[in-house]
């Protein structure tokens, strides 16, 4: 790969990195808040809708095409260690693909499955929302940090 296109790829995964950085804050800041506040059976109801209509190709592109993007910056990492910023290609590479996808598999992605299949106005709806809330809402923090902490390193490697 040349230089040209290695740079352009750090780019776009910082960019990347960024982005999903600011649609995980803005559930840790105030989206979760918000549905906390409202009756439970609004709250999941609107939860299940959001968890549903996040599965679309824009958002599919940006957090998967990050994690593509980081993966390939991994390998050259690994390959180019001893390089300038090798060590902070492949920090953020990793701080991405553990702390925002694996994490996102391990724990939001079975949350949202489960809040899926109850029904929002149910007591065993209710009483998993008591929980999702606070358990959904503290791996959020941890993608959010990752996410921004690796689009740190990548823009770090860029100077």
């Amino acid at each position: 790969m040349t230089d040209t296109l290695i740079d352009a790829l750090r780019i776009l995964t910082a960019l990347g990195s960024g982005l999903v950085a600011g649609i995980f804050f803005a559930f840790s800041a105030f989206v979760m808040t918000a549905l906390g506040r409202i009756s439970p059976d609004k709250g999941i109801s609107a939860m299940q809708s959001i968890n549903i209509t996040v599965l679309n190709p824009w958002f599919f592109g940006v957090f998967f095409g990050t994690a593509a993007g980081s993966a390939v910056l991994a390998i050259i990492a690994i390959l180019d260690l001893g390089e300038s910023g090798g060590i902070r290609l492949l920090a953020g590479s990793l701080l991405y693909l553990i702390g925002s996808i694996l994490v996102t598999i391990l724990f939001n992605v079975p949350m949202n499955n489960a809040l899926a299949a109850v029904k929002p106005d149910s007591v065993e709806g209710r009483e998993l929302w008591t929980h999702y809330l606070y358990r959904w809402t503290i791996w959020n923090h941890v993608r959010t940090v990752a996410s921004l902490a690796a689009a740190t390193a990548f823009i770090v490697v860029l100077r």
